[in-house]
């Protein structure tokens, strides 16, 4: 088991993995990713996200995009990043189950905006799943946030804002990784040796 995964995943085989976007999957960016140019991917991500898709696992991205109500982007715009970044996990052989976004500003107080749970909800609806089978992977405080609120066991990696992250969170209990494909060789390898 991935440590510190061990109680919350014992009931429940993990089956959906959970990804940030910006600084998990593909670099960040202060001033946004407004353009399909601008999105470039980290190294390994990709690669990662396909070992977990060809290894059947789901695979999600749960992403706050306030650029489109900023009007920095609009959706069309967003649209034409995700498949971008579809298409290049398609090319290493695996695919997303899904992209789901919160368009909001931090002024708009919806709940679909992590650090609340919002969105991760709607994913556990969505997939009929409970939190005990799904993980959560980001490099923001915010994503830990809305992990724990959800109830959905969470890794931080150290991409991104995820230095920054490790040396503010008291919670010692979440498993840290290097980038995305650190994490996915770990899950892999976990949950495999789980079943032998």
């Amino acid at each position: 088991m991935v440590q510190g995964m061990e109680q919350k995943t014992s009931k429940k085989v993990l089956q959906l993995i959970i990804l940030d976007r910006d600084g998990v999957i593909n670099q960040d960016s202060r001033e946004f990713i407004k353009s399909p140019e601008e999105w470039r991917p980290l190294p390994g991500s990709i690669e990662a996200i396909a070992k977990l898709s060809r290894r059947g696992f789901k695979v999600v991205v749960a992403t706050n995009q306030s650029g489109i109500s900023r009007g920095l982007f609009n959706q069309a715009m967003l649209d034409r990043i995700h498949k971008k970044m579809q298409d290049a996990i398609e090319a290493a052989g695996g695919h997303l189950d899904g992209i789901f976004i919160c368009p909001h500003g931090p002024e708009d107080n919806c709940e679909c905006r992590k650090p609340k749970p919002g969105l991760l909800l709607v994913i556990a609806k969505q997939f009929n799943l409970p939190p005990e089978a799904m993980l959560s992977i980001g490099d923001s405080m915010r994503d830990l946030l809305a992990a724990k609120a959800s109830d959905i066991p969470a890794i931080l990696v150290k991409t991104g804002n995820g230095e920054t992250t490790l040396a503010a969170h008291e919670d010692k209990s979440i498993p840290v990784y290097r980038d995305l494909a650190e994490a996915a060789d770990a899950i892999i390898k976990s949950y495999e040796s789980s079943k032998s």
